[in-house]
């Protein structure tokens, strides 16, 4: 049976509450949830419900008013905004509702840039690039730009980008919401294939019910807390 202490990122206990004018709400409300290597994990709820928050939060984007993270059993509540940069950039990977690619570079430097940040060497980032367009069955449009691909395709690029540094965890934030039901089911098999394979858990908040249906775990949120 999966541990917390196996887990890749786990929140024990996170409360947070944003400042509306004169209002405070109640974005989460004591949640406890953890995210197995390799694990496919959904949060569902409505809008307001802390699907974002929760996304903001394990993507290191965000710190809690009170309880505790732990990313790969190491607490992160002490680290600075130096060291989350550095370990959002090392062990993370995100995909948009959006895409969020680079118009004026090619699908293969769109994949590269994360490595090329990192100071990966030319050779090895050419050769891991190579790698990851076939694996998304993009391997014939590496010279392209965005602009010239599908929706479903443009979503490959991002998952192949998000997935180029061998990151621990993916935050996927409505990454279907764009594409019709047989991309999004192509692009929701290719999330499973290559999170499994590549053992990278992943965290998606969406509405999508054809999303749901095929990841491992979904969590249902209302209100700040998980039903």
């Amino acid at each position: 049976m999966s541990t917390v202490k196996e887990a890749v990122v786990h929140l024990h206990g996170v409360f947070k509450t944003y400042r509306l004018g004169q209002h405070l709400i109640p974005a989460l409300q004591g949640v406890d949830l953890s995210v197995q290597r390799g694990e496919l994990l959904a949060l569902t709820g409505p809008s307001g419900s802390g699907k974002s928050t929760i996304l903001n939060l394990c993507g290191l984007i965000d710190t809690p008013d009170s309880g505790e993270i732990t990313f790969s059993g190491n607490p992160i509540g002490g680290l600075d905004e130096i060291q989350r940069t550095l370990l959002r950039r090392d062990a993370l990977g995100f995909v948009f509702q959006n895409f969020n690619l680079v118009p004026v570079m090619t699908v293969a430097e769109n994949v590269d840039y994360p490595l090329f940040l990192t100071g990966v060497p030319l050779a090895e980032r050419r050769e891991r690039v190579a790698a990851q367009l076939e694996a998304v069955g993009l391997q014939n449009h590496a010279q392209h730009r965005p602009d010239a691909l599908s929706g479903g395709q443009r979503q490959r690029v991002a998952i192949a980008r998000a997935l180029i540094k061998r990151p621990r965890l993916v935050i996927a934030d409505e990454p279907t919401a764009s594409l019709d039901s047989h991309t999004a089911d192509q692009v929701l098999d290719l999330m499973r294939e290559r999170g499994h394979a590549e053992g990278a858990a992943f965290v998606i908040a969406t509405h999508d019910s054809r999303l749901t249906r095929q990841c491992d775990r979904v969590v249902a949120l209302l209100d700040g807390r998980i039903q």
